[in-house]
């Protein structure tokens, strides 16, 4: 609205100081503060008016309509998007129907699938237990043979 720069408002600074004098300056500042601040708020208030106007008119309604018109691509992917989740959304194995040869599938996949991670499990499991008993013979022989060593040290 008003372009001032620094030093415009420092040349109105010191012709207010001399105008007005250093005794009532801050008087001036402080009336003309709350002057700049009823003025923002009424800017504000017209504002908001005028938004909430707009909303009531469905102004935003038809600048949707306008882009999605204007921007023929951008609609296009918008609805290849939607399509791309209801796609996924319908592909979700828990709403197959059970009785259909899709829904026995998926239940045919869903043990095979439990089986191979019981499988891995029961495979992990034996492996760590090798390893354990890997560790306690290796311990067993250190034990021994640190027995053996004070013996003949001393």
């Amino acid at each position: 609205m008003f372009d001032l720069g620094w030093s415009e408002l420092l040349l109105i600074g010191i012709v207010a100081l001399i105008v007005v004098g250093p005794k009532d300056l801050p008087v001036l500042f402080r009336n003309v503060g709350h002057f700049v601040g009823k003025a923002k708020g009424m800017a504000r208030e017209f504002s908001k008016a005028m938004n909430d106007a707009a909303d009531e008119a469905g102004v935003k309604d038809i600048a949707k309509g306008l882009k999605s018109a204007t921007n023929p691509v951008g609609s296009a992917l918008d609805g290849v998007k939607d399509t791309a989740r209801d796609l996924t959304r319908s592909l979700d194995p828990t709403k197959f129907d059970p009785e259909s040869e899709t829904g026995k599938l998926a239940a045919e996949r869903a043990q095979k699938a439990k089986k191979i991670e019981a499988a891995a499990a029961r495979a992990a499991a034996e492996r760590k237990a090798r390893e354990a008993a890997e560790a306690l013979a290796k311990a067993d022989e250190y034990e021994a043979a640190l027995r053996q060593e004070p013996e003949g040290k001393s």
